[in-house]
């Protein structure tokens, strides 16, 4: 006794034609999936190749240093692996918004920084350790720090054909200015700020961070305080802020001797880069990649 479906003789031609038919579907929807895979595919590269973000999901589990970076330290929002052209982006970016020191008193990065987590924990404790305090030291409570320029994929200095800048590595952070509770506004490259929160600042900055570049460092940071955490061979630190009041102190520092009360002396002097002058407005410098800073 047969146990499948008996099909009538006579309408067998109409059966086979709706085998047909369906088998004939079934073969374009496979061919559209496929297609829609790799056009899939292909979409998300050219996306990657203009500087997009691959970032991970909202779900993925916190990373060390998102866990050392906590909600009584920073509030801040995972941005997962980045990447771009020409090397840029990086491994555990967050979005840096506010810093929330140890009374919970909140101080704001604006805009918000996009950084490497690494970077942005060494950007915390620096502020909560150090800024506030130095800050404090004007007579009001420090209140927000101005990001002038965190990730940017982009050579040093924005100079076409150098070497990539820590900014495209998403390792770096410009700060230009800090604003008190009072209202005030205090650019620490401005000769005219309080000459005992910029020997602080540049103190704290300076053993915190591999590369500190202000002003007289190279004609590109007067305006600025360029930090960031740049390897070099042998260890070796720039700190190259110009205080502008007469009492330079060394340009470069070797990581394996311990900076206290500021930066420690070498046995020979390194003296500071000479100061390339400032463009006009509207005018483009031009200048060599090899001379290139951060």
């Amino acid at each position: 006794m047969s146990t499948g479906f008996a099909v009538n003789p006579a309408r067998r031609p109409e059966h086979d034609r709706r085998i047909r038919k369906i088998a004939t579907h079934v073969k374009v929807d496979s061919t559209i999936a496929a297609g829609a895979a790799i056009i899939g595919t292909a979409l998300t590269g050219v996306a990657l190749s203009h500087g997009a973000a691959a970032q991970s999901g909202p779900d993925a589990a916190p990373t060390a240093c998102q866990m050392r970076l906590s909600a009584d330290r920073a509030v801040f929002k995972p941005l997962g692996e980045m990447g771009g052209p020409a090397g840029c982006g990086g491994p555990d970016v967050v979005h840096l918004e506010r810093i929330i020191l140890a009374d919970r008193t909140e101080i704001a990065v604006e805009p918000p920084a996009t950084l490497r987590c690494e970077m942005a924990e060494a950007v915390v404790s620096f502020v909560r350790q150090d800024l506030a305090s130095a800050a404090a030291a004007m007579g009001a409570a420090l209140s927000a720090i101005e990001n002038y320029d965190s990730y940017d994929c982009r050579g040093r200095n924005r100079v076409a054909g150098a070497k990539l800048s820590e900014h495209g590595l998403a390792d770096a952070l410009d700060i230009r200015s800090v604003r008190l509770k009072d209202g005030r506004v205090v650019r620490p490259a401005d000769a005219g700020a309080l000459r005992e929160f910029r020997v602080a600042m540049k103190a704290a900055a300076c053993n915190r961070f591999t590369t500190v570049l202000g002003p007289g460092s190279d004609g590109y940071h007067e305006d600025h305080i360029h930090l960031d955490r740049a390897e070099r061979r042998g260890g070796y630190r720039l700190c190259q802020w110009d205080l502008q009041d007469g009492a330079r102190t060394p340009a470069v520092q070797s990581a394996g001797t311990p900076l206290r009360a500021g930066i420690a002396a070498l046995p020979v002097p390194i003296p500071l880069p000479r100061s390339r002058p400032f463009a006009a407005a509207g005018q483009r410098m031009i200048v060599s990649p090899a001379e290139s800073r951060p």
